[in-house]
């Protein structure tokens, strides 16, 4: 079957570690029933707060003439709603003082897509036969940007250093003593928070990376899904960042709104210009629903009060009683720890030593209705890193769940992580 494919189709045709997470995800939703404790996606919550703004808004374009047919029955520019574009830029203006306008930004199909226009427009292989990559400069990353190339493989990685905290708790830090940036790199790409971890990387640690991508004029790439100022699911200092050379993307996603899968891009006018070209392309337009829906907000400012005063307490409550669990369920005595939680929907737990590899507790898990993420999927970029034992002793769990589905996974992952110890 997979002669057919061509080496573009073989790589984006034949599975990946994002396809079985949403694959999990979307089932476990779908049919999973009461007995199956979904930790594994990211699925943001269910929020009542802002689940009831969203019917009122629905309910407003219902009762406004032709909203609907508009929103429905229209296409958008590629690049995106022009009144929804110029209320973004106006939003960052206002509050951040940037110097933007509508013509650095471009909206996509949600933020994967996003950065599979960037990373393949960016990196890979150039008409003078040079190839080019993206640095990652701290792994464990994103899963859903492993698979994303459409030729070689385009990304080059650096392991972290690892800062252990008390008993129980560590912090992953870019090790710029071993960072390199030479000419074969095309970015720098980073998430902040980080998707598995939570790690939210310092503002030193932000300007440090946007004074390299300078030096090498190249730009750097923070993907933003998960940070201020929406949805704001930060729970530390963070200032939201962008210049000339930073590509800053952003998602309707996490504040609420997966389904109407709207992604968001802020760079300079020529990269804006480039992925409103790829959108044509590949899509001709973008829905239209989840910026019809938000425009209104952002253009008021409401969206930044929904991020900072709704969506982001429920997060930090979610994530400690999370933790607190973890403390409670796991023996005091397992070489167990959680990454410092500063953001995102996920802790990550690191099992130093463990005789079997997460993919092997994955399955375990899953045998007792448990749905978690391997940590071995988010190491990737370099051949240091796929050798690294680390990478095989960690697992990503959301807390985005109820909290009996939350507290019965965590006890039973303790259980599992616990026999697993005992039987070596």
């Amino acid at each position: 079957m997979s002669d057919q494919f061509s080496e573009f189709g073989k790589r984006l045709c034949m599975g990946s570690g994002i396809e079985e997470l949403m694959d999990d995800l979307g089932n476990a939703l779908a049919s999973g029933g009461p007995d199956v404790r979904m930790l594994g996606g990211g699925q943001p919550a269910h929020i009542p707060e802002v689940n009831a703004l969203w019917r009122r808004r629905l309910e407003e374009i219902m009762a406004s003439p032709g909203s609907l047919e508009k929103m429905l029955s229209n296409y958008d520019p590629p690049r995106g709603n022009p009144l929804f574009l110029d209320s973004i830029a106006a939003l960052f203006r206002k509050n951040f003082g940037w110097d933007i306008s509508a013509k650095n930004i471009a909206i996509t199909a949600g933020g994967q897509t996003a950065f599979f226009f960037l990373f393949n427009a960016l990196a890979g292989k150039f008409k003078d036969g040079s190839r080019k990559k993206i640095l990652l400069p701290l792994v464990p990353e994103y899963i859903g940007y492993a698979n994303q190339s459409v030729g070689d493989d385009i990304f080059c990685a650096c392991k972290p250093l690892i800062q252990k905290i008390g008993d129980h708790d560590f912090k992953y830090r870019v090790d710029f003593e071993n960072l390199r940036v030479d000419d074969d790199i095309a970015a720098i790409c980073v998430s902040r928070p980080t998707n598995p971890t939570g790690n939210v990387l310092t503002d030193n640690e932000i300007s440090h990376l946007s004074d390299l991508a300078e030096k090498h004029d190249i730009p750097l790439i923070i993907d933003n899904a998960y940070g201020a100022p929406f949805p704001n699911i930060i729970f530390t200092e963070a200032t939201p960042v962008w210049n000339e050379h930073t590509i800053l993307t952003l998602s309707l996603s996490k504040i609420g709104l997966p389904g109407t899968r709207t992604g968001i891009v802020i760079a300079s006018e020529e990269i804006a210009s480039a992925v409103s070209s790829m959108s044509a392309i590949v899509g001709l337009a973008n829905g239209n629903i989840g910026q019809a829906i938000m425009e209104p907000l952002i253009r008021s400012g409401e969206i930044l009060k929904l991020s900072s005063e709704v969506v982001r307490p429920y997060y930090v409550e979610k994530s400690r009683q999370a933790r607190a669990w973890v403390a409670e369920e796991f023996d005091a005595e397992l070489p167990y720890r959680v990454h410092l939680s500063e953001g995102a929907l996920f802790l990550w737990l690191w099992f130093e030593g463990m005789p079997i590899t997460s993919g092997e507790l994955y399955e375990r898990l899953k045998k007792r209705g448990v749905l978690i993420v391997s940590g071995h999927y988010f190491f990737f970029g370099d051949d240091d890193v796929d050798a690294w034992p680390h990478r095989h002793e960690c697992i990503r769990m959301t807390f985005t769940m109820d909290e009996r589905t939350v507290h019965e996974g965590i006890k039973i992952i303790a259980q599992e992580v616990a026999a697993a110890y005992a039987e070596a």
